[in-house]
C-alpha cells in the first residue's frame, strides 16, 4: 500500500498562484470572516463555554484546517454538530476534560490519515448520518427555547424529555420583550436570501437587534432583554498558550468521547469537501484533509477553543463569493482575528434571544427534514437505522447513537449478504458456463454415480459459514464424494476456514470424501497459509470442475475394487 505523503493543498496551489486568485480569494475571506463571527459566537455559547471561545476556534483551527488540509475550498470552525457532545463533555468532564478530549480527538484525526483511513469514513451508512445529523438538529433547538423566550428557569435539566417538562412547566414566565427580538430574528435570517445573498442574514439581524435593544434599554427602560454582555464578560485577547495536564486515567476515561468528536469531525469535514468538489469541479485529498482537521484540533484546545471540522455553509459562501484557493480560508481567519482584537467588546450587547434565533435557522438547515422523509420510504432496514439513530441522538446522546447505528447497520448489511448468497446442490448433472469463454457458453456435465456438488455463489465468511455447513449436514442423501465449487468464493474469512475444516472432518469420519474445485488464488493462499491443504490433501484441491469430476471418479474407482 502507497504511505502517506504530506502535501496540503495550500503548498501545491500557492506553484501557480496569481494576482486574480489572491483578489479572490481576499473579497471571499472577508466575506466568510463576516459569516463565521456570529455562528462562532453562537455556537461556544451553546456549546456551554464564552462567546469568545467560539471565535478563538474558527481563527486557530480555521487557519490550521486551511494551512494543513486536502481541500482547496474548505473552511474549518466550530459547527453547530458539535454542540452537543461538547456540552455534554463539560457537564460531566469540565472544559479540562473537553480540552483533552480534543487533543486525543486530534491526534486520532491525525493518525487516521497518516494511515490513508480516509476513504473509510465514506463507508459510513447514509441512514447513519442522516439520523444523527438530524437528531443533533433537534436536540440544538431544543437547548435553545429558553433564550428565545427569555424564560425564567433556575436550572435547565440536561436530559431531552426532562428539558422540555421544564420549559413546559416555566413557559408562564415567559419575557415577551426577549420572545419578540428571537422571532424577529428568525423572520429577518429566513427572508434576507431573498433580498441579498451578500450579506449574512444572521450578521443583519445581529446588528439590527442588538441597536434594537440597545435603544429599548436606554431610552424605553426595558431591562428584561438579556444580552451575552449579562451573562458573560468579553475578555478580547487570545489567550496564552497552555497544555492541560494530561494523565493516563483520564485519557482512558475520555477516550469514548475523543472518539465521538474524531468520527463526527471526520464525516462532517470529509461530506463537506466532497461536497465542494462537486462544485468546483476539483478532487479533494482525504488523509491529507484528516491529517488537517486532526492539527487544528491539536491546536484549538491549547489556546482554550473548542472541536472544530470543515463546515459545509461557510465553504459554500467561500465558493459562492470567488474563493479558489487555501488562502481565502487563511484570510477569513485572520478577518477573525482583528474583529475578534478591535470590535468584540461590542458583542456584550447582542441579545441572547438573537442568537438562539441564529442557532433556531441553524438547527433548522441542518434537520434535513427533506431528506429524512425521504429515506423513510427506503427499505424497512435502512428506516429503522434512520429512526434508532435519529432517537437515541436526541433521548440519549450522540457517542451511544452512532456505536448502536454502526452496529446495526453492519448487522443488517450482512443479513443482506446472506440473503443474496446462494448456495446450489447438485446430483447427477450440472450446468457449467465455461470460466475460459466471454460468452458464458453453457455445457452439461455428468455427475458419476455417489457425488454430489455444492457451490456458494458468494463471500465464504462468517455470515455464511454456518448456514452452508448445516445445508450440506443436513441434506438426507448421503455420498461418497462431495465437491465444493468455490469459483465464486470472492473471499474467506477465519470463521468459513474454521466451518470448511469442521465440515471435511465430519465428511471423513463418515467415509465421504471431500474435493474442493475452482478456488481462486486469493481464497487459495488464505487456505494454504491456515494449514488447511495439509489436512484435506493438496492432490484434493483442483482448478476447476472437470478435473474435480476426474478426480472423484478416480477415488470412486479405486474404493470399489
Amino acid at each position: 500500500m502507497k504511505g502517506f505523503t504530506f502535501q496540503p493543498k495550500l503548498f501545491t496551489d500557492l506553484k501557480n498562484y496569481s494576482k486574480a486568485k489572491l483578489a479572490s480569494d481576499i473579497m471571499a475571506g472577508i466575506i466568510v470572516g463576516i459569516v463565521a463571527l456570529p455562528l462562532a459566537i453562537a455556537f461556544g455559547i451553546a456549546s456551554g463555554v464564552t462567546p469568545e471561545k467560539g471565535i478563538i476556534t474558527a481563527i486557530i483551527a480555521g487557519l490550521a484546517i486551511s494551512i494543513f488540509g486536502g481541500s482547496r475550498v474548505q473552511i474549518g470552525g466550530p459547527t453547530g454538530a458539535f454542540i452537543v457532545i461538547i456540552y455534554g463533555i463539560i457537564q460531566q468532564y469540565g472544559e479540562s476534560g473537553l480540552l483533552i478530549a480534543t487533543i486525543m480527538a486530534g491526534i486520532i484525526l491525525v493518525l487516521l490519515g497518516v494511515f490513508r483511513l480516509g476513504t473509510i469514513i465514506k463507508f459510513i451508512p447514509y441512514p447513519i448520518v442522516v439520523g444523527f445529523t438530524s437528531g443533533i438538529a433537534v436536540t440544538i433547538f431544543t437547548t435553545q427555547i429558553k433564550d428565545l423566550f427569555g424564560l425564567t428557569m433556575a436550572e435547565v435539566p440536561s436530559d431531552f424529555i426532562e428539558k422540555w417538562i421544564a420549559y413546559i412547566q416555566c413557559f408562564g414566565t415567559i419575557d415577551w420583550w426577549s420572545a419578540g427580538v428571537g422571532i424577529v430574528s428568525i423572520i429577518i435570517i429566513a427572508i434576507s436570501p431573498k433580498i441579498s445573498r451578500v450579506i449574512p442574514g444572521s450578521l443583519i439581524a445581529i446588528i439590527l437587534m442588538t441597536v434594537g435593544v440597545y435603544l429599548l434599554k436606554e431610552y424605553a427602560g426595558i431591562n428584561s432583554i438579556e444580552t451575552i454582555g449579562d451573562r458573560f464578560q468579553i475578555n478580547a485577547s487570545i489567550p496564552a498558550l497552555t497544555m492541560p495536564h494530561m494523565s493516563w486515567e483520564t485519557a482512558k476515561g475520555l477516550l469514548q468521547p475523543a472518539i465521538t468528536i474524531a468520527i463526527l469531525g471526520a464525516i462532517e469535514s470529509l461530506l463537506s469537501a466532497t461536497v465542494a468538489d462537486g462544485v468546483i469541479g476539483d478532487r479533494h485529498d482525504s488523509n491529507q484533509e484528516l491529517v488537517g482537521q486532526g492539527i487544528a484540533n491539536i491546536l484549538s484546545p491549547l489556546f482554550g477553543g473548542i472541536p472544530a471540522t470543515g463546515a459545509i455553509a461557510r465553504t459554500m459562501t467561500n465558493i459562492n463569493n470567488g474563493g479558489k484557493t487555501p488562502i481565502a480560508g487563511v484570510i477569513h481567519a485572520l478577518v477573525l482575528l482583528l474583529i475578534f482584537l478591535f470590535l468584540m467588546p461590542l458583542a456584550q450587547y447582542i441579545p441572547m434571544a438573537c442568537l438562539a434565533g441564529v442557532l433556531v435557522i441553524v438547527s433548522y438547515n441542518m434537520s434535513g427534514w427533506r431528506t429524512f422523509r425521504e429515506l423513510l420510504k427506503n427499505p424497512k432496514s435502512d428506516v429503522a437505522v434512520l429512526l434508532i439513530t435519529f432517537f437515541l441522538t436526541v433521548i440519549f446522546d450522540l457517542t451511544i447513537a452512532i456505536e448502536f447505528g454502526l452496529v446495526l447497520a453492519c448487522l443488517l448489511f450482512i443479513k443482506r449478504v446472506m440473503e443474496v448468497v446462494e448456495v446450489k446442490i447438485d446430483r447427477d448433472e450440472i450446468v457449467h458456463t465455461k470460466d475460459t469463454t466471454i460468452s458464458g457458453e453453457e455445457e452439461h456435465l455428468t455427475l458419476p454415480k455417489d457425488v454430489e456438488t455444492y457451490e456458494i455463489n458468494g463471500p465464504y465468511f462468517f455470515g455464511i459459514a454456518s448456514r452452508f455447513e448445516e445445508v450440506v449436514l443436513l441434506t438426507k442423501e448421503r455420498p461418497k464424494v462431495r465437491i465444493i465449487r468455490m469459483r465464486k468464493i470472492p473471499f474467506i474469512d477465519s470463521t468459513g476456514i474454521h466451518n470448511l475444516t469442521n465440515l471435511c472432518e465430519i465428511s471423513r469420519k463418515e467415509g465421504i470424501h471431500i474435493i474442493l474445485s475452482g478456488v481462486n488464488p486469493k481464497v487459495h493462499k488464505v487456505l494454504e497459509r491456515s494449514g488447511f491443504n495439509e489436512m484435506l490433501g493438496k492432490e484434493n484441491i483442483c482448478s476447476n470442475i472437470h478435473e474435480a469430476i476426474e478426480k472423484a471418479q478416480d477415488f470412486l474407482e479405486k474404493n470399489n475394487k
